[in-house]
């Protein structure tokens, strides 16, 4: 389980760089008017969602298998959970599967325009959504303690 611990912890840094790239590479092109190509802008945009899922699916594993997600509220309910415990077991993975399915919405809406500034604007809004989520649910405390 601490493999699966420490992957989970380590592939958030490079996630949130490949989001964060992505974020800001679909906002400078639509404020710059570029063309969507799919050699580079495609791509990033594809790591981004793949990465993200991955990190999700990791993160899902480690949420039933260890004793701060499923069995944490197994064992001492919703109300036994103090506040640390609560966004470890709740509002961590809750909110995280949110912002993965905005990632993937704007994936998926990207996809029906023609036009580059739409694309660009598509990404830069859903995926930058998922990102603010995804910022607002790490367990700060723990992850650079």
């Amino acid at each position: 389980m601490e493999i699966i611990r420490n992957l989970h912890s380590y592939l958030a840094y490079i996630v949130l760089a490949v989001l964060v790239i992505a974020v800001i590479n679909a906002f400078l092109g639509w404020m710059g008017k570029k063309d969507f190509t799919m050699h580079k802008d495609l791509r990033i945009s594809l790591f981004a969602l793949i990465l993200s899922h991955i990190q999700l699916l990791i993160g899902l594993v480690l949420y039933l298998v260890s004793a701060n997600g499923l069995k944490a509220i197994q064992a001492l309910g919703m109300s036994g959970l103090n506040a640390p415990a609560r966004l470890l077991a709740v509002e961590h993975p809750f909110i995280n599967i949110i912002a993965l399915a905005l990632i993937t919405i704007g994936w998926s809406r990207h996809k029906k325009f023609m036009e580059s500034d739409k694309k660009f604007k598509t990404i830069s809004i859903f995926y930058g959504l998922g990102l603010l989520l995804i910022l607002s649910r790490i367990p700060w405390g723990q992850w650079l303690g």
